[in-house]
């Protein structure tokens, strides 16, 4: 064997097929016979090599070298389909050239061409540009300064260590180093394949990669447990498998009893048994066992949960077998409100209903589904009280929290398609599914719509999925490491096939099964665009008024402006940030009017499409954040705390978008400075007693959101984006004070309303202009909405808006 700091020959090799791929070269092959490369354990002739064309690898690394000895640079755009390619020129940038200096240098500038018959940009350019400087790092660039970053996957990808990557160029790896090959008879996943390279010196062995190939693999049959017939027919994706089992037993105190039945794979790698016998309310569970290598975690001995499984015992499980069709028709008549109109509420299950009056916690059974449907059919239910048409769910899949009554957030999932089996009164017998679905059904009579939380960019603990297919289902490098872009130890590979079909058919049964009114994707920057735009197209087939809504960050990123094509709505961090400072006197005018205009253009191209809010299950709550009080403890606020929570209530409903609202900040729900609350479910459990300490904030609240549903809140309720003269703000001479005439130009009819708002802690006093001498009667002041009586005190503008410290106020223009 030759030594193993001997150069070597082989790079790497991969798969474009079952019975096709490419192998590297360390160098150019230059030689008329085909390299000495061979297939472990396979006669000579099952493999056939042969010469790659040189502009394939230029897809990949950006240069190929052509047959006159020129570097040829490409470019391809259809790669950033966000450029408009026909207003900007692309330049190539490096070290040899000055970097940004060859910016606008004609001889730098890429031409159009067309090559193979696709469109590229290319620059050709003699060899010796790279001998003054052996590094060769290189880049495209837009004549704006827009750089494009190279595809993570390049092959002559280089980092610097801080964040920066670029291409690198090799003299000796041209294009030609690339050999195309095939193999006689298709390749077998189950197995560790091998290419032997045949030296002077003994045997080089590479292993061969399953490349982009092997995550392209698909199948459209049904999968999971399927009942029909008074037969079952378990079916599950497990492409690299040696062999798959699915063992049964109908009684859960006695799983020594279980039956295991070995599944035969078909040719699109779906493993399936059928047994012939009415098993429904019987427990099932898969083993799987496949190569032992550092991209695999197969391990015969681990009970696998199946990720179609309907519902589950708990995390590791085992399922339950579920026939659909005996919990009868789902009720259908629900229907959205317009996304203008929503007004959502964020909270989760056993928050809602922990210190709710009336409901009572059995001992030994945590509250859940069928406690939260009691209390929504109650006059004083919360959400009903502050007046919201919309409540979304925290995470209510299987998430993996290690017993039957331990508080979780859910943002671990274990299963997509199982409601929780903690919050059923009985899990072990399914009930959890019926009682799921009478909650949706409940919520709906009552008048709202359900919105869930879901986590589709990593899965919880076990992860089952990595003992189906690790490389298949994880993101993860090629020593088998897994990336961790959401912070939770995996990421999930949501652009392969079956993966992707694993998230539109879970959220297709919540619609299709459950009823579901909408969704909410957590970090949705690690789903990706692509995948959520499929999402988008196979739900809205479904249903056309689903409501979509993204998380659209991680720790990779923040996608929140490229979804402005989409019909997916976006939690606004901008809006987040800006209000909490205005409140404090930090934040300026030109803010101020992009936020409340509804963000247009850089991130909502749709008035509703900006999800504008301050306060969710993440972080500290408003109160803590913005209190006065040391150690952002919002436990007793200080009069200033209060008058800014009101601003900001006012503030948020008076903003184009959607508003949404976390369970609790309208009562100045405080979390005791702590900012991190995952798994504290005394702290996190809505303390409704402070409503009755902070009644007239709570009442302030509620009467915005009725006001914001009213006849005359459709002048903030945009469908669509409002034209140029709509708004007409008029600043302060001085400070961040400011007042606002909505419908300004009189387009929308003849209501006008006019909004004001003071966050500093002097008086302060706002211009009317052409709007002085208007008769304006006020709907609202910084402590409550007034009635008729109430008009006697009220504050009537004049030549200007007088304003108190930390006040806000609302009018109303009188026609004559």
């Amino acid at each position: 064997m030759s030594s193993p700091t001997a150069a070597r020959h082989l790079r790497k090799a991969y798969l474009t097929s079952l019975s096709e791929g490419v192998v590297e070269l360390s160098k150019d092959w230059r030689a008329s016979r085909m390299p000495p490369i061979r297939f472990e354990g396979q006669r000579a002739g099952h493999i056939s090599l042969f010469p790659l064309p040189a502009l394939e690898y230029a897809a990949q690394s950006g240069y190929y070298i052509d047959q006159k000895g020129k570097i040829v640079f490409v470019f391809y755009p259809d790669k950033y389909s966000k450029i408009e390619y026909e207003h900007t020129s692309i330049y190539v940038v490096g070290n040899f050239n000055g970097w940004q200096k060859a910016i606008g240098d004609e001889a730098w500038e890429l031409k159009p061409e067309t090559v193979g018959g696709v469109e590229v940009l290319l620059l050709r350019a003699d060899k010796k540009i790279f001998q003054d400087d052996p590094s060769c790092f290189f880049k495209f660039v837009t004549k704006e300064h827009h750089w494009f970053l190279p595809d993570v996957t390049a092959p002559n990808l280089s980092s610097d260590g801080m964040g920066n990557r670029n291409y690198v160029f090799d003299a000796k790896r041209s294009g030609k180093h690339r050999i195309g090959f095939i193999l006689k008879s298709p390749i077998e996943f189950s197995s560790t394949n091998t290419l032997l390279y045949h030296t002077r010196k003994g045997v080089e062995r590479t292993e061969l990669s399953l490349g982009e190939f092997f995550l392209s693999l698909k199948s459209e049959k049904e999968l999971g447990a399927v009942v029909e017939d008074g037969s079952v027919t378990f079916r599950i994706f497990a492409p690299r498998a040696k062999w798959v089992k699915v063992g049964y037993f109908e009684d859960l105190e006695k799983p020594k009893k279980i039956k295991w039945l070995l599944m035969k794979r078909d040719e699109d790698f779906v493993w399936e048994a059928s047994v012939d016998r009415d098993l429904v309310g019987f427990y099932y569970w898969y083993s799987i066992d496949g190569p032992k290598e550092n991209t695999s975690l197969f391990d015969p001995s681990v009970k696998v949960l199946d990720p179609y499984a309907k519902a589950v015992v708990g995390r590791e499980g085992p399922a339950i077998v579920i026939d659909d069709s005996r919990y009868g028709k789902l009720d259908t008549s629900f229907r959205n409100p317009q996304w203008q109109d929503l007004i959502v509420l964020e909270g989760h299950v056993r928050d809602f209903v922990g210190k709710a009056p009336g409901v009572e916690r059995v001992e030994g059974r945590p509250l859940g589904f069928s406690d939260l449907a009691s209390y929504a059919k109650r006059e004083d239910f919360y959400p009903k009280k502050l007046g919201v048409n919309a409540i979304e769910l925290q995470p209510i899949q299987e998430n993996d929290s290690q017993s039957y009554g331990e508080y979780h957030w859910g943002y671990m999932t274990a299963n997509y398609f199982a409601p929780h089996s903690g919050y059923g009164r009985d899990p072990k017998n399914g009930t959890q599914v019926e009682e799921f679905r009478d909650l949706v059904k409940t919520l709906h009579e009552e008048g709202f719509a359900v919105i869930l939380d879901v986590v589709y960019n990593h899965v919880g603990e076990p992860a089952h999925l990595m003992f189906v297919d690790k490389l298949y289902y994880f993101q993860m490098s090629g020593d088998g490491a897994l990336s961790n872009w959401s912070g939770c130890g995996n990421d999930f590979r949501s652009e392969a096939p079956m993966a992707k079909r694993l998230i539109i058919d879970s959220l297709k049964h919540l619609v299709q099964f459950y009823g579901v009114d909408g969704f909410r994707f957590d970090l949705a920057d690690l789903v990706g665009k692509p995948v959520l735009k499929e999402v988008e197209k196979e739900l809205k087939a479904i249903r056309p008024d689903l409501i979509l809504i993204a998380e659209p960050w991680s720790f990779r990123g923040h996608i929140g402006p490229e979804l402005r094509d989409t019909g997916f709505a976006s939690w606004n961090d901008g809006y987040r940030e800006w209000l909490k400072g205005y409140v404090r006197g930090e934040a300026g005018i030109d803010a101020t009017k992009y936020f409340m205009k509804g963000s247009p253009d850089h991130y909502a191209t749709w008035p509703a499409q900006t999800v504008n809010y301050v306060e969710s299950h993440d972080d500290r709550v408003w109160i803590d954040d913005i209190t006065e009080n040391g150690y952002h403890d919002g436990t007793l606020p200080t009069q200033r705390d209060i008058a800014r929570t009101r601003m900001m209530a006012a503030m948020l409903m008076m903003s184009v978008g959607m508003p949404m609202f976390h369970a609790g900040m309208d009562f100045l729900g405080t979390k005791n400075g702590v900012r991190n609350t995952y798994q504290d479910g005394p702290r996190n459990e809505l303390n409704y007693k402070r409503s009755l300490e902070y009644p007239s904030c709570a009442k302030y609240f509620a009467d915005w959101v009725a006001f914001r549903k009213s006849e005359r809140g459709k002048l903030i309720r945009h469908y669509s984006r409002a034209p140029e003269g709509f708004f007409e703000f008029l600043p302060a001479e001085s400070g961040n004070s400011f007042a606002c005439v909505y419908n300004a130009s009189g387009e929308w009819g003849s209501r006008k309303l006019l909004f004001a708002a003071n966050p500093g802690l002097g008086a302060a006093e706002i211009p009317l202009k052409n709007w002085s001498g208007k008769k304006w009667k006020q709907i609202a002041d910084h402590e409550r909405f007034l009635t008729d009586q109430d008009q006697a005190w009220s504050n009537l503008p004049d030549k200007v808006v007088f304003l108190p410290r930390l006040a806000c106020a609302l009018w109303e223009l009188q026609c004559d």
